[in-house]
């Protein structure tokens, strides 16, 4: 049973009493206008009804790529309006909280008819609001064009390029608030509708088009399965079913995919109504059932074509083929000498695949002589059907046992070009032995593998001398015993390399962990956890790297790398937070000052208002409740205007984990 979703349409009021009366009616609930939506199990929600089911498998697929390839989930919902609430940030942030998104999952928001877009993102995800800006400013050139699944390719595109050039990154940096929510006039209403007639009038065509193709092509494979099959019957009363049992296969495999064909054909012509995406799909499927007729039956048609000429020219074929069978005695007798020469040279199991084709070709000698016999006596008896049935027999045994004499003769040849190739790697691994000596060695795995390599190289020596030489063992020998030493080799420089690297990241995380540590140590009235907990982090890693380093440089290498990035980040958010508390600048002192508050750079480096006092944890101690009422340890009185730590929104470069983008997006 057939289903299509049908739209109401959507009518024009006009007059100005009209409008003004439809205005007070509609304004409360206005058509097509959409709550925020739980989304389902695929990546796309088209509660707009804009994407054709192609599309939207498409867009799922696409999205889906993008999160193998990124680990970043991109979820898109398409709705006439936003509303309740109405705005596109509040809309977007909404459903991506009902549908409970993370870090790294991303909702891209699009009002079709409000012509507004907007991507919702929790602070600290993988992309920064730089990024994001990309993303949208990407996609708008398809938004504008009412291109949906473009659009959402190509926010799938760029989400991939921004993940590879984060890596790459070490600050967020703000995007640009995008421009102002505003109303569309009666153009823009025009040229959307302009666009929507055009798409819609260019589908309509390719559906016309594929109909008369599909037609065409379904016309001209019944013709030619009609004609092939009068063909088979004359065939076989001429030359004997036997002799056209493969033609009569490839004939039935050809009806089967009419017959299919001809089914869809009947389902497009019934009178249950039928979608445009079911017409897309059964129109193309008939062209390809069509094409895989004409395959089918074209790739008989050589052979039976050959048989005919041979049946109208016997006289000749038959003569030609003694020739062609006397020349392929004659180059038989010349495989067998030449194999007998390779059976000095090479051992038994480098000549297995081809010792036994001199008494193969033998025997296909005979059996085209016999049927060449069989030919002649067709002929004289004026059977000439039989008599070309005969020759083409005999022509095919003749072939083969041309190709079995040529086989061995290129065999040989073969043999010689893994001789070269052999002596070719000895020079090379030598070459490479010479080069591990300058490698240092401190755990003994080069020298280990240059004993192994050395030792392969004498095995491989061995085996491509004398007269029972293996080429074959000798090159594979070879090859492994290469990609043996190139990789210690190459571990060991890696090793190196990371060893040199490590000292100067060591040395520079080193440094940033001191100054972090330094700047929330002088501050810490002011810098709240999440700093403090990248200064921790990035001296565990710290520390980690250290005592790695001797014994697994590259694995010391990371965290020495994680080290650096988590001081960065923690003296990032420290100077944030800073910055942030009770409008002071990022030294103390108050905005527009000439100098600093001795009150509040004593509160800022916690040696006023430090609720934990003394030794011990962080209750209680000699300062208590002096502040007003105590106040809270780590930078916890009040903020003027700015976020302080994690939750909070932030209007600077770098987002705080929790909250979610409140900027972005725009019209199209």
């Amino acid at each position: 049973m057939k289903s299509a979703r049908i739209r109401a349409p959507r009518w024009i009021v006009a007059g100005a009493a009209a409008a003004g009366a439809a205005w007070v009616l509609l304004a409360g609930a206005p058509a097509g206008a959409v709550e925020p939506v739980a989304l389902g199990d695929s990546y796309v929600a088209d509660e707009a009804d804009v994407l054709g089911a192609a599309d939207e498998r498409a867009a799922n697929a696409r999205l889906a790529a993008t999160f193998a390839e990124t680990g970043i989930d991109l979820y898109v919902v398409l709705v006439d309006e936003f509303t309740n609430p109405g705005d596109r940030v509040s809309w977007a942030n909404e459903t991506a909280e009902l549908n409970g998104l993370g870090d790294s999952q991303y909702l891209l928001a699009v009002s079709t008819e409000g012509r507004q877009y907007f991507i919702s993102a929790l602070d600290g995800g993988p992309l920064s609001d730089r990024q994001l800006d990309a993303i949208e400013e990407r996609i708008l050139p398809e938004l504008r064009d009412g291109d949906w699944s473009g659009a959402i390719s190509a926010a799938a595109e760029q989400v991939e390029t921004e993940h590879g050039a984060a890596g790459r990154t070490t600050a967020i940096v703000v995007g640009s608030v995008a421009g102002a929510v505003g109303v569309g006039g009666a153009a823009f209403g025009i040229s959307r509708a302009v666009r929507g007639r055009r798409a819609s009038r260019e589908r309509r065509e390719e559906l016309e088009e594929l109909e008369q193709r599909s037609g065409s092509a379904l016309v001209a494979a019944d013709d030619a399965v009609t004609t092939s099959e009068q063909e088979l019957q004359f065939a076989g009363a001429q030359f004997g079913e036997a002799a056209v049992a493969e033609f009569a296969e490839a004939l039935e495999a050809a009806r089967t995919q009419l017959i299919e064909a001809f089914g869809l054909r009947q389902q497009l012509d019934d009178a249950v109504p039928d979608t445009e995406e079911q017409r897309r799909q059964w129109l193309t499927r008939i062209l390809e059932l069509c094409a895989a007729v004409d395959a089918t039956l074209d790739a008989q048609s050589e052979p039976f074509e050959r048989l005919r000429d041979i049946e109208r020219n016997a006289p000749a074929a038959l003569e030609a083929l003694e020739q062609r069978r006397a020349a392929a005695a004659g180059g038989a007798e010349t495989a067998l000498a030449e194999l007998s020469r390779l059976s000095a040279d090479y051992a038994a199991e480098e000549l297995s695949s081809v010792s036994a084709n001199p008494g193969q070709a033998d025997g296909l000698l005979s059996f085209a002589q016999v049927r060449a016999a069989a030919a002649r006596t067709s002929l004289e008896g004026g059977r000439t059907g039989e008599a070309a049935v005969a020759i083409r027999e005999a022509e095919a045994a003749v072939g083969q046992a041309e190709g079995l004499g040529r086989a061995i003769g290129k065999h040989g040849e073969q043999l010689a070009r893994v001789e070269e190739r052999c002596t070719e790697l000895i020079s090379e691994i030598q070459g490479d032995v010479a080069a591990a000596s300058a490698v240092p060695d401190p755990d003994g795995r080069i020298a280990a593998a240059v004993r192994e390599t050395e030792e392969r190289i004498e095995r491989a020596r061995a085996d491509l001398s004398g007269a029972d030489r293996r080429p074959s063992r000798a090159v594979e020998a070879l090859e492994a015993a290469n990609a043996n030493i190139d990789g210690v080799v190459q571990a060991a420089r890696d090793a190196e390399r990371a060893r040199q690297l490590l000292n100067a990241t060591l040395a520079q995380a080193g440094d940033r962990v001191l100054q972090a540590e330094g700047y929330i140590a002088s501050r810490r009235g002011a810098v709240g956890s999440t700093a403090r907990t990248r200064a921790a982090e990035a001296r565990a890693s710290l520390s980690r790297a250290e005592s790695a380093r001797a014994g697994d440089p590259q694995s010391a290498l990371r965290e020495a790398q994680r080290a650096d990035r988590l001081a960065a980040e923690a003296l990032s958010a420290a100077q944030l937070d800073v910055e942030g508390f009770g409008g002071a600048d990022g030294y103390g002192g108050y905005r527009g000052s000439s100098g600093g508050s001795p009150d509040l750079a004593a509160v800022l480096g916690g040696i006023l208002g430090d609720s934990g006092g003394g030794f011990g944890g962080s209750r209680g101690g000699s300062w208590g409740g002096s502040w007003g009422g105590g106040s809270r340890r780590g930078g916890g009185s009040s903020r003027s205007s700015r976020s302080r730590s994690s939750g909070s929104r932030r209007s600077s470069s770098s987002r705080s984990s929790g909250s979610r983008r409140s900027r972005g997006g725009g019209r199209f």
